[in-house]
């Protein structure tokens, strides 16, 4: 799993790409993107599967700003970002990534 950022120098945004490898991926046919971005909205960001097995999504995001989020498995099992910048208490018992652009 992994987060990479690229800030654009023509517009105030930054390029955040989350990534899920095909092996956290596992059997998982379907991987979701949810976060305070989305309003933790499960059908608001499907992740695309690459050939390569991996999934990906890129969102564009406002600088200056701490996001929490997760991803979501087949719709059942939530799982964290490895390489998140960041962890903070979810208020469910666990932790939520937290990526800072």
């Amino acid at each position: 799993m992994s987060v990479s950022k690229r800030y654009l120098k023509t517009r105030p945004v930054c390029k955040v790409t989350f990534r899920v490898d095909s092996e956290a991926a596992g059997a998982s046919e379907d991987v979701r993107l949810v976060g305070d971005f989305n309003g933790w909205d499960a059908e608001a960001c499907p992740m695309t599967r690459l050939k390569s097995g991996d999934f990906s999504a890129t969102l564009d995001l406002e600088p200056g700003h701490e996001y929490q989020f997760r991803y979501l498995m087949d719709g059942v099992a939530w799982e964290n970002d490895w390489a998140a910048d960041a962890y903070a208490p979810s208020g469910y018992g666990s932790d939520n990534s937290v990526v800072t652009v």
